[in-house]
């Protein structure tokens, strides 16, 4: 029978890239492997995702995806007030007996060594217990992130007020700056939400995995992996071991109907002087209104800084900063203040919808990057040694901030009104000059490069994620599954 191991990510692009990264890292060290994922076709998924499978299907003939039946979830549950975590927890509970006969009968051709879920479906692992089969979770998040959820329970007893209404409150989580308490997840600041339960059920079931597995590597994160080993984000049970197999950056494209190679601005990137260009990049998923986009304009223009920046069409419902579905292209021209893109001709490239931004992030042009704080794009611009200006939309990103300036010291904090998280044309204006011209940049700019060789460094043979992975390929027994 052929050895394997099942994986079962969360259905959002960014962990299915990263998910797809790891099994690349395992079979470089256990080409053997046979590796099987379990795949889930969310309600308000793109053909983004259903592309990058097929390419990766191809490329990779040991990864075998296995699609879960589809969940037709009740008009209520995709009304506009539900955020899309809550929908997104529905669909993970609706799986569930799905996984159990996929694994049973994967069970009868293989020898399979380990279920690794996605850290947002964790209330699976009792699945694997049952079949006698270690379940490990994976954190596509940094190692801080993974901290705090595995301290979720933990402060969940400490205070019983909502995150978001701790006014001037500074959340102790081990091995993490002091965190304000409303720059925790979003899903997390409303106690009585739906997605707050779930994420709190998830972060009670997690201490019962084999291990963790994060995408992160030691020298990035030391305080909080060292938290994490020690013990201290788990103060009432066991700490299973911890394995930071970062940095898994994606080299397969999700776009794989677009020309990478021969995009327009990589053609443009080779006419700029090099580490001059700022480019603003916010993600699969983020979007802004078209104030914020007039503002974002103006500061940039202003700056008088080189610039290449993505802008995608706003959404109707601006609460969240996010497009969930497929985006047309934006009509420039009327999005943005009347003359800019002449004005700003040479010096600034606006792009439509997408780039390749792990290529530009590496050409020698580019000097800065104002991102979403997106895990995978911050690995991406370390790996790249580009700092960063951190100006987060949704999700885990506010929490992302403050580890990457306070703690790792990559970026620069891209202030937002505290009532509506506008952001002004000066604001922009003064952080993008401040990263490209001042001394405070230059000192982030030097720290980036810092990690950029230690990132190499991990990743080679000896280098710390490679023993990590040493370390879990030899903990895997082979159990018996019983139904």
């Amino acid at each position: 029978m052929k050895e394997a191991v099942v994986f079962y990510p969360a259905p959002l692009i960014g962990h299915l890239v990263s998910t797809i990264e790891l099994c690349k890292f395992i079979l470089t060290h256990q080409p053997s492997l046979s590796i099987h994922i379990l795949i889930t076709i969310a309600p308000y998924d793109t053909s983004s995702t259903s592309n990058y499978i097929s390419t990766v299907s191809t490329t990779l003939p040991s990864i075998t995806f296995h699609t879960l039946p589809t969940f037709n979830p009740p008009k209520t549950l995709l009304s506009s007030s539900l955020n899309h975590e809550t929908l997104l927890f529905h669909v993970l509970h609706h799986n569930n007996p799905h996984i159990h006969q996929t694994l049973i009968s994967l069970s009868k051709t293989h020898t399979l060594h380990a279920l690794i879920v996605d850290i947002l479906c964790s209330q699976s692992i009792f699945l694997a217990s049952q079949l006698n089969l270690p379940a490990y979770l994976f954190a596509t998040t940094s190692a801080s992130l993974l901290g705090a959820f595995l301290y979720h329970s933990t402060l969940h007893e400490t205070y019983h007020k909502s995150f978001k209404d701790l006014n001037n409150t500074f959340l102790d989580i081990p091995g993490v700056p002091p965190m304000p308490a409303r720059d925790m997840p979003k899903p997390l600041l409303e106690r009585n939400d739906e997605a707050y339960k779930n994420f709190l059920n998830c972060s009670l079931a997690a201490p019962k995995a084999a291990g963790f597995i994060v995408n992160t590597f030691e020298a990035l994160e030391p305080s909080s992996t060292k938290a994490i080993c020690d013990g201290l984000c788990i103060p009432n049970s066991p700490t299973s071991p911890l394995y930071s197999f970062g940095p898994l950056v994606t080299t397969t494209d999700q776009n794989q109907n677009k020309n990478t190679s021969d995009h327009e601005c990589l053609r443009w990137l080779d006419l700029q002087p090099r580490k001059s260009v700022v480019f603003l990049c916010f993600g699969s998923l983020g979007v802004f209104s078209r104030e914020q986009l007039s503002e974002i304009a103006i500061g940039l223009e202003k700056s008088e800084q080189r610039f290449l920046w993505v802008v995608r069409n706003p959404v109707s419902d601006q609460k969240h900063n996010l497009a969930l579905g497929t985006q047309e292209d934006p009509d420039l021209e009327s999005l943005l203040p009347k003359g800019f893109l002449d004005r700003t001709k040479g010096k600034g490239l606006v792009v439509k919808n997408w780039v390749p931004q792990a290529a530009v992030l590496n050409h020698d042009s580019v000097g800065g990057f104002v991102s979403h704080c997106g895990w995978n794009s911050v690995l991406e611009a370390v790996c790249a040694g580009v700092p960063l200006i951190a100006w987060p939309l949704y999700a885990e990103q506010r929490f992302n901030r403050v580890v990457l300036v306070e703690e790792m010291k990559v970026a620069l904090w891209m202030r937002e009104s505290a009532v509506s998280g506008f952001v002004a044309a000066s604001e922009v204006e003064e952080r993008v000059r401040e990263l490209m011209e001042s001394e405070r940049g230059k000192r982030v700019r030097d720290r980036v490069m810092v990690f950029k060789d230690e990132a190499k460094a991990a990743t080679r043979e000896g280098g710390s994620s490679r023993v990590a992975l040493e370390k879990l390929l030899k903990s895997w027994k082979v159990g018996q599954l019983s139904e």
